[in-house]
């Protein structure tokens, strides 16, 4: 009978082989095409952080991960669901499936930079989730209740800065903001007649304007 002390140990996803070079296996994992090993990497709980090399080594792995096309897309949707890594993230946020695009503009981890990048993509889904996240910030708040493309759920959200949404937002970008919602060709009727009440009277005559 065989000791189970003497069966070689199974090494964790983040491992590698022996003394393989971060680069390289960095290198493997960004071209694998195993869906099965990519699955179980991009699952792994991360390592403590008070184990700094160990925890840096594994995230950087991850982003190979991420950026990896064969990494189950709903794999990738977790990741970029959970993630609150910048590189992570922002490979995630090329990701050619709309979901995984979407999931990162959601992403409340998102630097504002990146909600930002997002506020701008094809997609009119992850335009919206970028806009409604909080991370981004009050310019691209403004350019997207200026855009005609946006859609009228989210310019709702976008006229409720500041009153509904968000109370405590700077007066003035807020109200800037909502103005713009109230000026857009796309917003519905129940947003124009709350924004014809806004306590700003800038806003209220804009809406009363339409």
């Amino acid at each position: 009978m065989t000791n189970p002390q003497d069966q070689p140990e199974t090494e964790s996803p983040s491992a590698g082989k022996p003394h393989e070079a971060l680069t390289v296996f960095y290198e493997r994992l960004r071209h694998s095409t195993d869906t099965a090993e990519l699955h179980e990497f991009a699952r792994s709980p991360l390592p403590d952080k008070s184990d700094q090399a160990a925890f840096s080594r594994f995230t950087a792995l991850l982003e190979a991960v991420a950026g990896n096309e064969h990494t189950p897309v709903e794999d990738r949707i977790y990741l970029a669901r959970t993630m609150p890594f910048p590189n992570i993230l922002v490979k995630l946020s090329q990701d050619s499936s709309v979901e995984v695009r979407r999931a990162v503009a959601a992403n409340k981890d998102d630097k504002n930079w990146l909600a930002g990048l997002l506020t701008k993509d094809e997609d009119a889904g992850v335009r919206a989730a970028a806009l409604t996240n909080p991370m981004t910030s009050w310019k691209m708040r403004l350019e997207g209740a200026q855009d005609e493309r946006t859609d009228a759920d989210t310019l709702d959200f976008l006229g409720a800065l500041g009153t509904r949404e968000e109370q405590n937002a700077p007066h003035v970008l807020a109200a800037m903001v909502r103005r713009a919602v109230a000026l857009n060709p796309n917003t519905g009727q129940a947003t124009l007649d709350a924004l014809r009440k806004d306590p700003d009277g800038q806003v209220a005559r804009a809406a009363a304007s339409r």
